[in-house]
């Protein structure tokens, strides 16, 4: 894709955003809660940025979804397997987090530890 291409896609994401903030707050796409303007949020590269991700698109997320992807998986797991936030949801490593964050208000935002698993490979 040139740059050209680029630029236009990302105008017209900008675009879509801006005509989705006027019907109301964006939702998240990993737990399906709104996000509110207060809420704490972040964009989600798909394909990691270090993996070739840096025009392969983005989603915004709450943080603490963010936050909880970033826990779990690494950057290597992230381009190979799960490139798609319908792959995350069905992640086995995710469907405990998202069955808990579902009954949080949209706001709801804490604090993230990296998981176990991840922990101990680094050690």
């Amino acid at each position: 894709m040139s740059r050209r291409h680029e630029r236009r896609a990302a105008r017209s994401a900008f675009e879509q955003g801006a005509d989705a903030q006027a019907s109301g707050p964006p939702v998240c796409p990993l737990c399906d809660r709104p996000i509110p303007p207060d809420a704490k949020s972040s964009l989600h590269h798909l394909t990691p940025r270090l993996k070739g991700g840096t025009h392969r698109g983005t989603v915004r997320l709450h943080q603490l979804c963010h936050s909880a992807i970033h826990a779990r998986f690494t950057e290597t797991e992230l381009a190979r397997d799960l490139h798609e936030v319908e792959a995350l949801r069905a992640d086995p490593r995710m469907v405990d987090f998202l069955e808990w964050v579902r009954n949080k208000p949209p706001a709801f935002h804490a604090p993230t530890r990296a998981a176990k698993s991840r922990t101990a490979k680094w050690r």
